[in-house]
């Protein structure tokens, strides 16, 4: 008598199920958070416009907070920082690489532009959004760390400046604050914000003695 074949467990079907049930969940809870505040809206809320069961939810990110921190991750890093962030890892020169933080620091904060103003703005109280934000921010200053490292590593960093002073310097002029104040308030394109903070970085942090005349 023939054995019967075992059929094999086919993990792609259950990872693309999980995939649709995380999108379904990440966008019914963006639209609830941006229309009434995060603080207003209960996991059963998000489960239910999701068309999905709340223990899924739960097995997927744990809590409220674990959402929001994974749409505040897609905001912030998603196709156009993913983008900026390869045409980075490809510059060998340490300072052309500090200038290109420009364009990673304008990749994030158009994205962030376009998708997080319904969220902060229904959320703006919101101790869980200050507190993914505040995580965030740390990352951003850990990932700028290995630039400057190089610039200093290279001999071509001010003098004058220890590597904790040029992280610090380089956080500021990166920070949200300043691209909200020339781009929102002062009315600058996305281009002249990134021409502007190139050059600026460049001034703040490199010993001008070795900086290459323009070609």
């Amino acid at each position: 008598m023939k054995r019967p074949v075992r059929r094999q467990y086919d993990s792609s079907k259950r990872a693309a199920g999980s995939e649709a049930t995380q999108q379904a969940v990440l966008t019914a809870a963006r639209e609830l958070f941006s229309a009434r505040g995060i603080d207003r809206v209960t996991i059963a809320e998000i489960a239910e416009a999701a068309g999905v069961a709340s223990s899924s939810v739960y097995a997927l990110f744990k809590s409220k907070e674990g959402i929001l921190s994974a749409i505040m991750r897609v905001i912030l890093f998603g196709p156009r920082f993913q983008s900026a962030q390869a045409a980075l890892a490809g510059v060998t020169d340490p300072v052309e690489a500090i200038a290109r933080t420009a364009t990673v620091a304008r990749a994030v904060y158009e994205s962030e532009s376009d998708e997080a103003a319904l969220l902060r703005g229904a959320s703006s109280f919101s101790a869980s959004l200050r507190r993914i934000e505040g995580e965030f921010e740390d990352a951003r200053y850990d990932m700028q760390r290995e630039r400057l490292e190089l610039l200093a590593g290279s001999g071509r960093m001010k003098p004058d400046l220890t590597l904790a002073d040029a992280r610090r310097i380089m956080w500021m002029y990166t920070s949200r604050e300043v691209y909200r104040m020339l781009v929102h308030d002062g009315g600058w394109s996305a281009d002249r914000y990134e021409q502007w903070l190139a050059e600026t970085l460049r001034m703040a942090l490199v010993n001008p003695s070795t900086q290459l005349p323009a070609a």
